[in-house]
């Protein structure tokens, strides 16, 4: 009886305002509940009238998440939002400290223009970048409009913002991150079109290749000449075991000895080489 008297009481008082005082129409005159939700300890009765206030305050969470409209979300999800906005307002709100529209207006934007910032980017970048974007965003605009629709120079945006050249780079980069083209997406109108795909470069496996071979070198360089012939011949001229092992007067068996075992040291030499190269460089930021 107790909770229903109060949210009864909360809804009377929490009809809008009358008074010279009035800025929108959705705005309703409901200071004597946030003074009583104050003053109120958690419960049942805080619960009514913070619901209560909750009801009457959320035209004008609506009608602040109708600004943000055709910006590439629905605008049910955009109340949703606000609402979210608008409970937190509720919550952190202190009579005390002025109206209530006043503190409850930029903290329900504020939560829409997070929800663009942490949902909507199709390429994530970070915070610092995403504000650079939205003053280039802005300086073109005005300069646009001052210089009869041209576009300004990264110069001109650099100027009229304070920014650098860099972070102006930055900030125009940044502006086209917000949604992304499929790979799937034509690139051409013609009968022998291609994707966006077609046009992406792939691993080339000739790199690993080029590596392992300047590894190599210096191991090379040390093995007895017979050894480096040897090598030579098979991986090079692509002769069997069995040719080389005629020309040189050696068993088969012996020629197959050689292989692996300068094979091995080579690779033990190269690897014994990187580890050491590794160590260098750690050894070199630590200092």
């Amino acid at each position: 009886m107790l909770v229903e008297t109060s949210a009864q009481g909360s809804a009377t008082s929490a009809r809008p305002r009358v008074s010279g005082g009035r800025v929108h129409d959705d705005a309703p005159d409901s200071a004597a509940d946030f003074a009583r939700l104050a003053t109120l300890p958690e419960g049942p009765e805080r619960d009514a009238i913070r619901d209560e206030l909750t009801k009457v305050w959320l035209p004008m969470a609506h009608r602040i998440a109708g600004r943000f409209r055709n910006r590439g979300e629905s605008l049910e999800d955009l109340r949703q939002v606000a609402a979210l906005g608008l409970v937190k307002a509720i919550d952190r709100y202190e009579p005390g400290r002025g109206a209530f529209e006043s503190y409850a207006v930029p903290t329900i934007t504020g939560e829409i223009k997070r929800h663009f910032r942490d949902r909507m980017w199709a390429l994530r970048v970070p915070r610092r970048v995403q504000e650079l974007r939205n003053k280039v965003r802005i300086a073109r605009r005005d300069l646009a409009e001052n210089a009869a629709g041209s576009n300004p120079s990264v110069a001109e945006i650099a100027a009229h913002t304070g920014l650098t050249d860099d972070e102006v780079n930055a900030g125009l980069e940044a502006l086209e991150s917000f949604s992304t083209l499929s790979l799937d997406a034509e690139m051409s109108s013609s009968d022998d079109g291609f994707s966006l795909a077609d046009t992406i470069g792939a691993c080339d496996e000739a790199y690993d290749v080029v590596i392992d071979r300047e590894a190599a070198k210096a191991g090379l360089r040390r093995l007895p000449e017979r050894e480096r012939a040897i090598l030579y011949m098979r991986f090079f001229e692509d002769m069997t075991q069995s040719r080389i092992a005629d020309q040189l007067g050696i068993s088969q068996m012996h020629v197959s000895r050689l292989i692996s075992r300068c094979c091995a040291r080579i690779r033990d030499e190269a690897l014994d080489q990187g580890r050491c190269c590794d160590d260098e460089g750690d050894s070199g930021r630590t200092g």
